[in-house]
């Protein structure tokens, strides 16, 4: 099953000649998430091959820089002919401001806006995964940050071996696919745990949105496959970092190397790196060397890990969605 991460923009707060505002997409099988969007994602959108029929949209916080394309992206999906509700998620406040985009100019929408306000570990459940949002620390705002978290999968099934067993093939694999010992014609029970393997990792995705360095990224991001962290600033303004409530490269290394994840990918650049932000991707590999510079239109795909689990992880019983 297929999962992709497209930046659409990476600059952080103004657009520049090479880089967008905030925004990316997930795609998983075919279904798109939208985090953040920025003045002109729509268009970002199109130059990428994003698909305008997505359904949810999820905003880290409500800056403009993170949230004031979504009345452009809102006004031409409704000239389209779009009827399918479209749903926006944030946090406390997203209502009062988000509702704003649905009256904004003379023409209503077409299609039905639905706002939800998503306070920390309230997860949104989809089928085998769901976005589970968590405190982010950007100072003045309410933030959150996101990940994108499958659910544990089942073990493989040893279909040679179940015929050496002789259990005939049919709907008895399922069942003991499904954890179910069967019974055969000749009496002999068989266990799952003789024909499938351990349950195996899903995969997890981590958006942080603007933020300092925080135990609550470390915390979310643990073992996950991607982190992207914004990284404003290069060392020679952490003070800036720290009065604007950001973060350094080297700090997103930091907490990408303490949360054992396995590629970290920077966004979210001051404008003074926008044409080279090199020099930001060489510290942050002091750190975490597994690590990539983000760029507009850059695709992430995320691989399963081969690594089995022993049990899934667990998770907070408040949903959305």
């Amino acid at each position: 099953m297929s999962l992709s991460i497209r930046l659409l923009g990476t600059s952080a707060s103004r657009p520049t000649v090479e880089r967008n505002v905030a925004s990316l997409a997930v795609v998983r099988e075919g279904e798109t998430l939208l985090f953040d969007c920025g003045e002109g994602t729509q268009r970002q959108m199109m130059r990428y091959g994003v698909s305008f029929g997505l359904a949810d949209i999820f905003f880290t916080h409500l800056h403009a820089d993170h949230v004031i394309g979504v009345i452009g992206l809102l006004r031409t999906m409704s000239l389209q002919g779009r009827t399918e509700p479209m749903r926006l998620f944030g946090p406390r406040g997203a209502a009062r401001m988000l509702k704003r985009a649905e009256d904004f100019a003379v023409d209503r929408l077409a299609f039905p806006l639905e706002v939800t306000e998503l306070e920390p570990g309230q997860n949104v459940a989809r089928k085998d995964y769901a976005i589970v949002p968590y405190a982010a620390d950007h100072r003045g705002a309410r933030a959150l940050g996101f990940a994108v978290v499958e659910e544990i999968r089942k073990g493989r099934f040893n279909p040679d071996r179940a015929r050496e067993l002789g259990v005939p093939e049919g709907p008895l694999w399922g069942e003991i696919h499904r954890g179910r010992p069967v019974t055969l014609d000749d009496g002999r029970v068989i266990d799952p745990s003789e024909l499938v393997g351990a349950p195996r990792a899903g995969r997890k995705v981590v958006i942080t949105g603007d933020t300092r360095p925080c135990q609550g990224t470390i915390d979310a991001a643990r073992d996950a496959d991607v982190l992207v962290h914004e990284a404003t600033f290069g060392d020679e303004e952490a003070e800036r970092a720290v009065e604007t409530g950001h973060s350094t490269a080297r700090e997103a290394a930091i907490v990408a190397r303490d949360a054992n994840v396995g590629t970290l990918v920077l966004v979210h650049f001051s404008a003074r790196y926008s044409r080279d932000a090199s020099d930001l991707g060489k510290e942050a590999r002091e750190v975490f060397e597994n690590t990539a510079v983000g760029k507009d239109g850059m695709e992430i795909d995320v691989p399963y890990r081969v690594t089995p689990v022993s049990a899934p992880e667990p998770a907070s019983t408040d949903r959305a969605g």
